[in-house]
């Protein structure tokens, strides 16, 4: 009889513990982060940097995009333009107002509206990025790149960076701020 008292507490208390559980982590991984593995060659060298043979799987910080404060060098998770239902991974490279010379976009240059930025993989020749479809919407912003969490080898917090020649040309909206109004 003992046994059976103490596998009903058991049982209970199982139950009750996944009940606090679940709703715990469903909302971390809704508001705060979640991993989410790199596919591709588009982000070579930066992710990925051994090909599909040894894929990367960084930590998405959801927390850092929720009111949309984003930086040129942020390497983001987006909701694909062309397919909803597709997320994708590139570089910020322009914010809004910024103005950006193009890679085979139908404009040879573009000044990113507001609420927009234009996204690029590192890989110029093998990536599906804003020289595709042009600006994206902030409001497609998923989460923000912040560590690579496996493979092991590769530990590292993810830092900002626009590689000196897809640096902005100027950014109008914020001209005397940025040094550009000398």
């Amino acid at each position: 009889m003992a046994q059976t008292g103490f596998g009903r507490r058991y049982f209970k208390a199982f139950v009750s513990g996944f009940f606090v559980a679940v709703p715990v982590t469903v909302t971390v991984l809704d508001r705060l982060a979640y991993v989410a593995r790199v596919e591709g060659a588009s982000m070579q060298p930066s992710l990925n940097p051994d090909g599909e043979s040894s894929p990367d799987v960084v930590l998405l910080n959801r927390w850092s995009v929720r009111n949309y404060q984003v930086h040129r060098g942020d390497i983001v998770s987006v909701l694909s333009p062309k397919d909803p239902q597709q997320k994708i991974i590139k570089r910020v490279i322009g914010i809004e107002g910024d103005f950006i010379k193009t890679l085979g976009y139908k404009n040879r240059y573009v000044r990113v509206p507001d609420g927009h930025l234009w996204i690029e993989g590192d890989h110029h020749g093998h990536s599906f990025d804003s020289n595709t479809f042009g600006p994206v919407s902030l409001g497609l912003v998923h989460g923000r790149a912040s560590h690579i969490i496996w493979p092991p080898s590769r530990w590292q917090r993810i830092e900002p960076s626009v590689p000196p020649e897809r640096r902005p040309l100027l950014n109008w909206d914020r001209a005397t701020e940025d040094g550009y109004d000398d």
